[in-house]
């Protein structure tokens, strides 16, 4: 017989790639852990994982029943969540996925506000790129996002929350009219810094820019807004910055900033959660503490 404990504990491993990370992810012991895995093979009659030298691999066997556990597993979450509502407002646990471009700018904004509204409910912060943050949604590890939308799939629900303007952020040496509106043309003329592969934001500077294969995109390996921020006030190039950030990454005023010729260039902010969860009525409340506690927009 399949248990739910044997097929977290698997999970954890094919999850972390690693025995000792999951038992530790999972609050056992390393052996305890690895004899429900070894319970769960004999069930299924297969093995799931190979141990090497170099690590461990799942089985093309292990591979296919870590996705169809990976998804009971958010099926038990969402009945779990559905037998736990009781009253009004959240409580429990709610694990927040947010992309590395909103979550300084938001989240201190917000979390005061959370604690106050739903004393009884422990927030768990996740930052990172929404690929891997999509990912982790669908395997039940999440319950909520905070991304740039469209966040398009078939097992996902959203909803947009507000449009989130980009700003052209110069070196303080540039002198600029204020009259003057920024165009991509200008943005070709100079170098521009973004943020590494694998970012949204980078896409949606290059799709505006129309940029793509040149040899003035520079990324540094750049993981944060504020490292570019520095490189820009370093006289390194230029960059787009969302409105959001401006009253952190700007407060110093060590950049010039320009605003964008009409048609602004701008990404939707939403947030995202699994169709099956019942917890829609929450999301959307949750959503609306986030629209009211948006940084204000600045004046420029």
């Amino acid at each position: 017989m399949i248990s739910l404990r044997q097929l977290r504990y698997f999970d954890a491993v094919a999850r972390l790639g690693h025995f000792g990370r999951a038992a530790e992810h999972c609050a056992v012991t390393q052996p305890a852990l690895s004899m429900q895995i070894q319970d769960l093979e004999g069930a299924l009659g297969c093995k799931l994982i190979e141990r090497r030298r170099s690590g461990l691999t799942l089985t093309a066997e292990g591979q296919e029943v870590a996705r169809r556990a990976a998804r009971v597993l958010s099926e038990v979450r969402d009945l779990s969540d559905y037998a736990g509502l009781r009253g009004e407002g959240m409580t429990g646990t709610l694990d927040f996925g947010v992309i590395p471009s909103v979550a300084p700018y938001i989240l201190p904004r917000i979390l005061p506000s959370v604690r106050e509204r739903y004393p009884d409910l422990a927030v768990r912060i996740r930052e990172t790129q929404t690929r891997q943050l999509t990912r982790e949604l669908l395997d039940g590890a999440l319950d909520l996002l905070l991304v740039a939308l469209p966040l398009e799939h078939p097992d996902i629900e959203t909803i947009r929350l507000f449009e989130d303007r980009f700003v052209l952020a110069l070196p303080p040496a540039r002198r600029i009219d204020s009259r003057v509106r920024a165009t991509p043309d200008i943005v070709g003329e100079d170098r521009l810094l973004l943020l590494e592969e694998g970012h949204c934001m980078r896409e949606q500077a290059l799709t505006f820019c129309s940029l793509r294969r040149i040899g003035n995109i520079d990324t540094f390996g750049a993981s944060s807004l504020t490292t570019l921020v520095q490189m820009v006030s370093s006289g390194l190039g230029l960059t787009l910055l969302p409105e959001i950030s401006l009253g952190v990454e700007a407060r110093n005023g060590a950049l010039n900033l320009m605003r964008f010729a009409e048609p602004e260039p701008s990404r939707t902010l939403g947030l995202a959660w699994r169709a099956t969860s019942p917890r829609k009525r929450d999301f959307v409340a949750f959503g609306q503490l986030i629209g009211e506690k948006r940084p204000p927009t600045p004046d420029i």
